[in-house]
């Protein structure tokens, strides 16, 4: 092993040139590449039994037993191997957390290396080592599996560039084009910290197709109009700047006897819905069990077979109305008057000190709650320096955050509460269930009496990520 590092990975993809890059590589001194060394169908190469003694039986038990014999096995320089983004996917996070280990990060244009995949799929044939034996075939594009095999590979790139940047690493990056620059190669075993450095390539592997693209597609001219269509720089997508929530499983409620599992989001019918609950089994609320933790909830689980998860989106204009009166214009006991002084002081919303009182009148209350909604919008976009709390997070994100533990099994909305909870408890049981009662909102005034298409168009502006994603029309 190095000073530096002690063992290396190439993150590559099929046919990318992660062979050549290997077979350069190891005309090193001092440097072994080990093949695939974690490829869940063989161990090293197609027709390898073990690596440094570790078997494929072996790694498939214990994966991290075979990361730690290749970092130790090179006295006086240095191990790796190649990793695709299929691998066994157990090793990835030691592996991108140790900073012992060089990252080297292997490119080649997603549509060279898709065609030559398919290529190589209709020939047999993965490597060319004499030109004779080379065999011929084209490509057929298919814009699906293009999309996505295209989509696989950023995803990946994507969760190694997160990895390296949230652990404070660096990684080589190779373009397939600099596997012929021999100085390139060099470069490489110089950051590895090997001091060999070669006058030539390896020249044992050939390139397999060498024409260009358009020879190689027997569709060219339709996958010429299939990637004319692609956003190649995601020019459509919605920005997200939120923050990640965790799943906030101290939050969910079950039902008392029943196997139901209410997962809240924030400034949601949460009253009507917890009032519901406890009627099905005939309780008062104090009767719902709360305050799980994972491990407790786990076990609710596994004593319920049967159970049924649910959440309850609420329509995005009337979810900011209840955020903004519950917890941002009262003063009272569960609002948070830190954010309220802020708002104020720094964000000039014209909010009543004391809270509403008899001078805050309908058009104050309009003017306050399209305040806000601005202010939701700069919050969500990461232009403030205020939380944002779950009370007027997207739901979408709230939902995000719950599949880290478990995603609900029924999302249901609002508006469909008396048809879809009721259907919800038959399904576990209960002949006859109760409807849920609404409950009105505390408020100095309703969302009715304000409502117009300023509010829609701020609202929309704030939460279009909700809007897209669940499809919400005009609030009434």
């Amino acid at each position: 092993m190095t000073d530096r590092f002690d063992y290396f990975v190439v993150f590559a993809e099929m046919r990318t040139g992660s062979n050549f890059l290997e077979a350069n590589l190891n005309a090193f001194d001092g440097i072994t590449c080990h093949g695939e060394a974690f490829n869940p169908h063989f161990i090293g190469y197609p027709n390898t039994r073990d690596i440094l003694g570790v078997t494929e039986h072996r790694r498939n038990i214990d994966p991290e037993e075979l990361l730690g014999t290749i970092a130790k096995a090179t006295p006086g320089g240095i191990g790796g191997f190649r990793f695709f983004h299929d691998h066994d996917a157990r090793v990835l996070p030691r592996i991108l957390e140790d900073d012992r280990c060089a990252k080297i990060i292997l490119t080649r244009n997603p549509v060279d290396s898709y065609v030559s995949w398919k290529i190589a799929q209709a020939t047999g044939q993965w490597k060319l080592t004499n030109v004779k034996k080379r065999k011929d075939a084209q490509a057929r594009f298919d814009t699906d599996d293009f999309e996505e095999h295209l989509g696989k590979l950023q995803d990946f790139q994507v969760q190694l560039m997160n990895a390296l940047q949230t652990s404070g690493q660096t990684a080589f990056y190779v373009a397939y084009e600099d596997l012929q620059d021999v100085a390139v190669m060099n470069g490489l075993a110089k950051w590895l910290g090997v001091p060999t450095r070669l006058d030539s390539l390896n020249k044992s592997l050939k390139r397999q197709n060498p024409e260009p693209v358009e020879s190689k597609v027997e569709n060219f001219p339709e996958m010429e109009a299939a990637l004319a269509r692609l956003d190649r720089f995601n020019l459509n997508r919605t920005p997200n700047f939120e923050p990640r929530r965790g799943p906030v499983v101290p939050s969910y409620v079950a039902a008392a006897r029943s196997p139901l599992l209410y997962l809240p989001i924030r400034s949601g019918p949460e009253g009507v819905v917890t009032d519901w609950l406890a009627s099905l089994d005939g309780v008062d609320k104090d009767g719902l069990l709360r305050d799980f933790n994972q491990k407790s909830l786990r076990q609710w689980m596994r004593e319920r077979e049967g159970h049924r998860s649910f959440t309850v989106l609420r329509h995005p204009v009337a979810r900011a109305h209840e955020a903004f009166c519950s917890k941002i214009l009262t003063t009272g006991p569960g609002s948070f008057a830190a954010i309220r002084r802020t708002l104020i002081r720094a964000h000039n919303m014209p909010l009543p000190e004391e809270g509403p009182g008899d001078g805050y009148d309908l058009a104050a209350h309009r003017t306050a709650f399209t305040a806000w909604l601005a202010f939701v919008k700069a919050c969500l976009s990461g232009q403030t320096g205020v939380r944002v709390d779950a009370h007027w997070a997207t739901q979408a994100q709230c939902l995000q955050g719950m599949s880290e533990f478990a995603l609900p099994d029924m999302v249901i909305r609002e508006d469909e509460m008396s048809d879809y909870l009721p259907a919800l408890a038959m399904q576990v049981g209960h002949p006859s269930p109760p409807d849920p009662e609404r409950v009105p909102i505390r408020a100095p005034y309703s969302l009715a009496e304000i409502y117009d298409d300023e509010i829609e168009h701020l609202a929309r502006d704030a939460y279009q990520r909700d809007y897209l994603v669940f499809g919400f029309s005009d609030w009434g």
